[in-house]
């Protein structure tokens, strides 16, 4: 058997984009000038600095098709308890790595001591504190010892000739898997707005921390790809049009 890896991090690659506040403002200027956008379009025109202003009124009002006319794709690396919350955004095309196809690597998320481990408050208002080191130590033992063993069981099941998607079954949610994330600017500051905790925004919200891990890195991307979108959407309160 393969060593067994733990990790506490999270992988996020920006591995294809056609994406710059240039495809908002051609997308935008179509309705008030038709065909002659065609040109910008076409050429891929850089927006300008005097272009902030239309970027930032459609931001505000929320006219949100024109942030739609682009696309970029992440490669992820992640436990897969933090896909099945992906996933709940069908505002994105998902292809994830099949443990049916494949043998699926001995790799194990254990949340790093910095990782707050207490809830406090009710559902719906609440917030983590960091947990005390007895806590901390528990957890970490406690989540290598049942990853190691399931493993094991897994590898038993494939070596005595068992499907791989049977065999499966008794992995626990904290082994890592793989998948690319297609989405356009649109769907990921909707994304943004629920998986990240910031201030200043005017809807609150409290992620949990492995996906916004996730989501902090694919917001550094896409700040990088389109700067005047990314300061609007700031700007306005952190809220998908």
């Amino acid at each position: 058997m393969s060593d067994i890896i733990f990790r506490s991090d999270v992988t996020v690659e920006l591995v294809r984009s056609s994406a710059s506040d240039s495809d908002v403002l051609f997308a935008a200027r179509v309705s008030t000038q038709g065909e002659q956008t065609l040109e910008s379009a076409s050429a891929g025109t850089e927006a300008s600095a005097r272009d902030m202003g239309l970027i930032n009124y459609l931001m505000r009002d929320r006219h949100g098709s024109p942030f739609e006319h682009n696309s970029m794709t992440f490669y992820v690396q992640a436990p897969i308890f933090v896909f099945r919350e992906f996933m709940r955004h069908r505002i994105a095309s998902y292809n994830e790595e099949s443990g049916r196809y494949k043998e699926l690597s001995p790799v194990f998320y254990v949340p790093g001591p910095e990782r707050n481990l207490v809830q406090i408050g009710k559902t719906g208002h609440y917030e983590f504190i960091p947990g005390t080191a007895e806590q901390t130590a528990l957890v970490e033992q406690e989540t290598r010892t049942v990853s190691l063993q399931a493993y094991e069981s897994y590898q038993r099941m494939l070596e005595a000739g068992v499907a791989r998607e049977v065999a499966r079954i008794v992995l626990p949610l904290n082994i890592y898997s793989s998948m690319y994330v297609t989405m356009n600017s649109r769907a990921l500051m909707n994304f943004l707005s629920l998986r990240t905790k910031r201030e200043g925004t005017h809807f609150p919200s409290f992620p949990q921390r492995e996906i916004e891990m996730c989501a902090e890195k694919m917001e550094d991307a896409w700040a990088q790809l389109m700067p005047f979108t990314y300061e609007a959407f700031n700007k306005n309160g952190r809220v998908a049009p």
